[in-house]
């Protein structure tokens, strides 16, 4: 079986959203890193150098290559990545290896088996 890692670096507010439209498409699994700082093209407006913009988390799902692509689409979607400057970001990485997923794999593959 073969992987992809989705790192999702979304706005605090919108984690919730993001989990559950991932776990709606197939994701199975989630690990997220609150707290994240990021700065795009436009800097973050600082008042007395105090930051002014919202935390960040990142979200890391590890998912079977055949959903991937679905799952990172849903993702954009609801976080509305490509209508709202500044809302996040989702990329998808090759894993060449995954140690620890061998009890998901069952039930993974029964999901992609109904899906195609």
């Amino acid at each position: 079986m073969h992987f992809k890692l989705i790192l999702v670096f979304v706005d605090d507010s919108k984690t919730d959203k993001v989990l559950e439209a991932a776990r709606d498409v197939g994701a199975t699994g989630v690990t997220i890193i609150n707290n994240a700082r990021g700065e795009g093209i436009m800097q973050k407006k600082t008042f007395l150098g105090l930051n002014l913009d919202s935390q960040r988390d990142v979200v890391l799902f590890l998912v079977e290559e055949h959903l991937s692509r679905t799952i990172i689409e849903e993702i954009a979607r609801v976080g509305r990545f490509d209508e709202e400057p500044g809302s996040g970001i989702a990329i998808k990485i090759d894993v060449e290896d995954a140690i620890g997923v061998l009890h998901q794999v069952k039930e993974i593959t029964q999901g992609i088996e109904e899906k195609l």
